[in-house]
């Protein structure tokens, strides 16, 4: 809709000669009857009103006519769209009331005449919308509480609605706070022009805003998880602002408090969190001036909004059983203290296989007729060949199984018995134990499965254990071709953490620096150690070994390996460092603990849960996502799949005691074999903890997993509580509209029936009779003869 003039025509063009010749005559006339007047202005001012007025007589002559068009009553029609979003309840700095009091005074028909006078020309709509658009009569539903503004998706809704209608404009009465537009407008060529009235203040607000929450986990046990709230307070320059942490319970985990800066300056709240319970663990984290937190929420009203004080964030800290298998070459002191250090942690099961004897060579035995096991079983118990050990088998040690079955005949040789566990450690043991089809099947281990593979030092590992060229040593992160043996260093070899190493919290054990080298100091010398060329492409170093000549060699590396990871320890002897004293030895186990974690982590399981949010949602709407497999890790079709979806309330009974658990049916996804999906939109700020269960094709389950998110509705929509004027203007520039005042609203309705609509009328309006016209020419006239009475000219 474009604005116009009005055209002056002249219906009386068979005239226009005569015309031209009474103007002539009557100015000639005129001039003579002027002839004897004095010179001076006067003359002058009273020739030229007599002039006008003898024109105007003279234009009456062509009938001169207004000719225009108009929109056409009753024809086209126009739509109020009204934001009921949170945002209008924010209060701005030096008004009286709310943004939405604003706004519901506009719309008041008792207040405001604007709404009457849109309707005497077109149709009007009238809607408001927040997450969704929705119909309205009279704007009484106005309560601004809607937990985002789809101001996108409102505009294409009406451009849908209202396609092939004579749609004349769009009056948009909004702050311009919209949750589903990021830094691209959307594409609004469909639109007829938007009008949109700016609600709010550009005057800057008085507020505290937690911006983001971040969370970084880690295998660090004195801190694995790390958080980081950023906070702005505007309005609060050199104020306490208190960052407090409180877990699901209401109580209190850490407590910080910073000095207010700058309005556009950003406080940093860092918390170190050690949480004691593994699985998913659900916080939240409330900011604001000190005395709003020791008070209470109502110690806070003086800032433009409290809904963007607080947030919760999700940790989680894996659900176990992590199941390692450990694979020894014989009985030493390294898996002692390796089991010791991981029965301190409930979420690892390590299940050992440890050699006691090596198998004999083969021959026959001239012993019993039908005697096919080792004479040193002879006599006890069942002499079943399923029972007992060929005389040219190893002689093996399981610990920590199951059940009886576990590791019955040894190694798996089946990807459905090395599967189940999550990763395995080889301790000193040849290549040679491992058959070919074992070795091919240890590496898919890895590869495929996505397990961890960790190799320790030892007189048959590496490269004195034959592993090179090997599916097994293919997948270490070191080269095994250097040479061959490491001579003992005169005082030991001393270990040190790499630059890359100390960047690793699960190599590390003290949180800086300077702490973490003195602790290395008083490390003892290693004396068993399998050399290395060097590390491989790809791989990081995050321990090396070095003597008194200055001689380095590489102690701990690790790389990823198709869809899992492996790393190699050097050290043949790491249990003399627990030998020292017993914070050495605390040291060692927390060594060994974190050395597991980082293991197993992101190892995957039969079921996973992942959560992907839907950002072009305005809802926030997240899609759950199930991958399930079978026992060979290979994708599970045919498979049901429930996923339930629980509220986690802080503290109290408000979601978790009174929202029963929703229980969704997930479907297959045609993207991925084994993939099944479903969307879930959250209704309630805060956390959510998602549990799917899979059955097979019998109805039998396969597994369970879990995965928890946050939603916070109105973080996006408390963003900014400035009105977004730029973006208001961008939307009316590329609709032919513009940005209009809140108090010129009336004055804009009653010229909006002369701009351009989609269905219009023509209308004219003749001046040559009316009463104007004569008027015009009787007061020149009169004008003229006032002025020549009064100088007595008359």
């Amino acid at each position: 809709m474009s604005g116009f003039l009005a055209v002056l025509t002249f219906s009386g063009w068979n005239r226009l000669w005569p015309v031209i010749g009474y103007l002539l005559v009557s100015l000639l006339v005129l001039a003579w009857s002027y002839r004897a007047a004095p010179a001076g202005p006067l003359r002058w001012a009273c020739l030229a009103l007599k002039a006008a007025a003898l024109a105007a007589l003279g234009l009456c002559l062509l009938e001169p006519l207004w000719f225009g068009e108009r929109a056409r009553p009753g024809a086209n029609l126009f739509a109020v769209l009204a934001d009921n979003s949170q945002s209008l309840q924010v209060k701005d700095a030096g008004a009286a009331q709310p943004r939405g009091e604003m706004l519901r005074g506009l719309v008041d028909p008792a207040k405001s005449t604007w709404l009457a006078a849109l309707g005497d020309t077109f149709e009007v709509r009238r809607y408001l919308f927040d997450t969704r658009l929705q119909a309205t009569t009279d704007f009484h539903e106005l309560a601004f509480d809607g937990r985002s503004t789809a101001l996108a998706g409102a505009l294409h809704t009406l451009a849908d609605r209202f396609q092939g209608r004579p749609l004349a404009g769009i009056l948009l009465l909004t702050d311009g706070g919209a949750t589903d537009i990021r830094d691209v407008p959307p594409d609004l060529s469909r639109l007829p022009p938007v009008y949109p009235v700016v609600i709010g203040r550009m005057d800057p607000v008085k507020d505290i805003a937690l911006q983001q929450v971040s969370v970084t986990q880690s295998a660090f046990e004195d801190a694995p998880v790390s958080v980081q709230a950023d906070v702005t307070a505007a309005g609060f320059h050199g104020q306490p602002i208190v960052a407090r942490v409180t877990d699901e319970t209401g109580q209190i985990v850490e407590e910080k408090t910073l000095a207010g800066g700058n309005d556009s300056e950003r406080l940093a709240f860092r918390f170190p969190l050690k949480p004691e319970r593994s699985g998913l663990l659900f916080y939240q984290v409330r900011v604001g001036a000190q005395a709003a937190v020791a008070g209470g929420a109502s110690a806070g009203s003086d800032e433009a909004t409290l809904a963007n004080n607080a947030r919760v964030f999700v940790v989680d800290r894996g659900g176990g059983p992590y199941r390692i298998l450990y694979v020894g070459g014989h009985p030493d002191w390294e898996y002692k203290f390796l089991n010791r250090a991981a029965q301190e942690d409930k979420e690892i099961e390590l299940v050992g296989l440890i050699r006691v004897a090596r198998s004999e060579p083969k021959f026959d035995y001239r012993g019993r007729v039908g005697e096919t096991s080792n004479p040193l079983y002879r006599g006890f118990g069942n002499q079943a060949p399923e029972d007992v050990q060929r005389y040219d088998q190893p002689v093996l040690v399981r610990l920590n199984t199951k059940d009886a079955t576990e590791l019955r005949s040894g190694f798996p040789t089946v990807p459905e018995d090395l599967y189940s566990y999550h990763a395995v450690i080889v301790d000193d043991l040849e290549a040679a134990f491992f058959s070919p089809i074992q070795a091919m099947l240890l590496q898919k281990f890895v590869s495929e499965r996505g397990g961890g593979f960790l190799m320790l030092g030892g007189a048959q590992s590496f490269q004195d254990g034959g592993y090179a060229r090997t599916p097994v040593g293919d997948m270490l992160p070191v080269y095994l071709d250097g040479p061959p043996g490491t001579p003992p260093a005169a005082a030991g070899w001393r270990l040190d953490l790499t630059r890359e190493g100390l960047l690793q919290p699960w190599a590390r054990l003290r949180d800086n620096e300077g702490e973490e080298r003195a602790r290395r100091d008083a490390m003892p010398g290693f004396e068993v150690v399998n050399r290395v060329r060097g590390i491989k492409p790809g791989a990081s170093l995050i321990a090396d070994l070095h003597d008194q000549t200055g001689a380095e060699t590489p102690a701990l590396a690790t790389q990823r390996f198709g869809r899992g990871r492996t790393a190699g320890l050097m050290v043949g002897d790491f249990w003399r460092w627990g030998l020292s004293d017993e914070g050495a030895h605390a040291d060692m186990d927390k060594s060994w603990r974190q050395m597991l974690r980082w293991l197993v982590a992101d190892v995957p399981n039969r079921v996973e849960l992942t959560v992907t949010p839907q950002p072009e949602d305005a809802n926030n709407a997240v899609r759950l996502q199930v991958r399930a497999r079978d026992a060979t890790f290979q994708p599970l079709d045919e498979a049901g799949v429930a996923i339930e979806v629980q509220p986690v309330s802080f503290g109290g009974p408000a979601a978790g005691a009174l929202d029963k658990p929703i229980r969704l049916m997930a479907e297959p996804a045609l993207s991925e074999a084994g993939l099944y999906e479903a969307t879930y939109v959250p209704r309630l700020t805060g956390g959510y903890r998602a549990t799917a269960i899979v059955t097979n094709s019998v109805g039998a389950e396969v597994g369970r997993a879990q995965a928890g998110w946050s939603v916070d509705l109105a973080a996006d929509e408390f963003r900014s509580l400035t009105p977004n004027v730029a973006l208001l203007e961008s939307i009316a520039r590329q609709t032919g509209g513009r940005v209009i005042a809140a108090e010129d609203l009336n004055a804009f309705v009653r010229g909006l029936p002369n701009l351009k609509a989609p269905i219009m009328e023509a209308w004219s309006f003749p001046l040559w009779h009316t009463p104007e016209m004569f008027g015009f020419a009787l007061v020149c006239l009169l004008s003229e003869w006032g002025l020549r009475r009064r100088k007595g000219m008359a």
